[in-house]
């Protein structure tokens, strides 16, 4: 990604190309700009936290204002310097608020609560399964096409089920006959911001990917069902 532009570019190169400029290459290949969710805002560029939601509207703060530009599908000049109020996929007038406490993370109301950003400043991403606090985990809520199906009452025996997952990063899913049915877990443990994680079954197989593909317990079936 260049820095600062909120983007991947990807340059597909025609035969013979090796030899010529980057100008000549621009001019006889098809770019294509795949931009990251991003939002540019007071000088900074936040991204999405992909794997993590806003925990509860008592940490939404102030307005900050609202988007200008949707990029996507807007841009193709891959040469184009995104500037305050740029938004790689929300529409102009989309609403920016600011989280209490937390001058680095900015909120954006989303069909189902509000989606988190946070600064682009090159750390480390925090909020992978391995960064969740399990021991302060005292929510999680199970959703089915974006529509609460469970919320978990024994957490500490879910939490378990998760946590013996058996690693398969060879396992690929069976898709002969469907597509997997995808869930989505929202943990709820301290701070503002809610960890969200996807599960999958694929007809035969209940899985995730905490990092690598790991199987799951059949278990897990109990609180996959609408109650």
């Amino acid at each position: 990604m260049w820095k600062g532009l909120g983007m991947i570019l990807t340059v597909l190169l025609l035969c013979g190309c090796q030899q010529r400029t980057i100008e000549e290459i621009f001019t006889v290949t098809h770019t294509e700009i795949d931009w990251v969710d991003f939002i540019r805002w007071d000088g900074e560029e936040y991204l999405n936290i992909h794997t993590g939601v806003l925990a509860d509207e008592s940490y939404l703060g102030e307005k900050l204002g609202e988007v200008q530009f949707k990029v996507a599908d807007n841009v193709s000049n891959p040469s184009y310097r995104t500037k305050d109020g740029d938004a790689a996929f929300h529409e102009p007038g989309t609403e920016l608020y600011s989280i209490k406490g937390e001058d680095k993370l900015l909120a954006v109301q989303s069909d189902n609560g509000y989606q988190v950003y946070y600064v682009n400043n090159e750390e480390d991403y925090k909020w992978h399964f391995k960064d969740l606090p399990l021991d302060k985990v005292n929510k999680v809520k199970v959703y089915l096409d974006a529509q609460l199906i469970n919320e978990v009452e024994d957490v500490k025996k879910f939490l378990q089920i998760l946590s013996n997952g058996v690693l398969d990063a060879t396992f690929q899913p069976n898709t002969n006959y469907r597509d997997p049915i995808y869930y989505e877990m929202v943990f709820y443990a301290e701070g503002p911001v809610a960890y969200k994680y996807m599960l999958a079954f694929d007809g035969k197989t209940y899985y995730w990917h905490p990092w690598d593909t790991e199987i799951l317990s059949e278990e897990i079936v109990e609180y996959l069902e609408e109650v």
